[in-house]
């Protein structure tokens, strides 16, 4: 599940109820992610048993911690905890991530889609290598900063927090990423690149469109000297960037 710190002027069809919720529609903050928030209680409505309770949460956050390498931790962002991380970041490094690579691979039928009409996010997927950027978190904020991570990502399931040798310009450092988990119902698995256009074009839900997180991905990455050919394709089919 993918959160971003948008206005959302777009709400997902059937999602009967959301275009006079005021509380469901304002930008996404941190304290949305605090435990017990009125967004959180909205979420719940929609998802039911399929949101995660704080003790799997925990409980998921605790397994990854207790492999942890010695010596700082990093998130490797690779979609919107670019361009919305939510978080202190203590330092940002260009880093690139082997073995997986960016993919819209993650059914979301809230967020940026409806139950009925599903968009989609990004994940990272098997194979290939990925650019991105690692984020490093404050050593005395971890564990309340990943529980607020976790709270945001983790929301049904559809990660696996794995971590990775991530390459920078100044050596390896050990981050936490966000998997896409295949065995998840929101894997959405291995989509032809017309299907993913077909979907970013329509896809909507409260927190705005999937045309405007492929928009803002894309932005963020060339910010840091971060060309995505794929991403870069796909925005041309959305109309989000000139064709040329």
């Amino acid at each position: 599940m993918d959160y971003s710190d948008e206005p959302c002027d777009a709400h997902p069809a059937g999602g009967e109820g959301l275009a006079t919720d005021d509380d469901a529609c304002r930008p996404l903050c941190r304290e949305d992610l605090h435990r017990g928030g009125r967004r959180e209680d909205y979420i719940r409505k929609l998802l039911g048993g399929a949101m995660w309770s704080e003790d799997r949460l925990q409980d998921s956050l605790d397994r990854v911690l207790r492999i942890a390498p010695s010596g700082d931790v990093w998130i490797f962002a690779y979609g919107s905890l670019i361009w919305n991380p939510l978080f202190p970041v203590a330092e940002e490094r260009v880093a690139r991530v082997h073995g997986f690579h960016r993919a819209f691979c993650i059914w979301s039928r809230i967020g940026r889609g409806s139950p009925d009409r599903p968009g989609l996010v990004l994940g990272l997927d098997r194979g290939g290598n990925c650019r991105g950027v690692a984020l490093r978190l404050e050593e005395q904020d971890v564990r309340d900063e990943l529980a607020m991570i976790w709270r945001r990502e983790m929301i049904t399931g559809a990660y696996r927090p794995t971590w990775v040798k991530a390459t920078t310009t100044e050596g390896l450092v050990d981050a936490i990423a966000f998997v896409a988990d295949r065995k998840a119902e929101s894997y959405a698995g291995d989509l032809s690149e017309d299907a993913v256009v077909g979907i970013l074009r329509s896809g909507a839900g409260f927190l705005g469109t999937c045309a405007e997180y492929l928009a803002q991905t894309t932005a963020g990455l060339a910010a840091r000297g971060i060309r995505d050919e794929g991403l870069q394709r796909l925005a041309r089919g959305c109309g989000c960037v000139e064709r040329g």
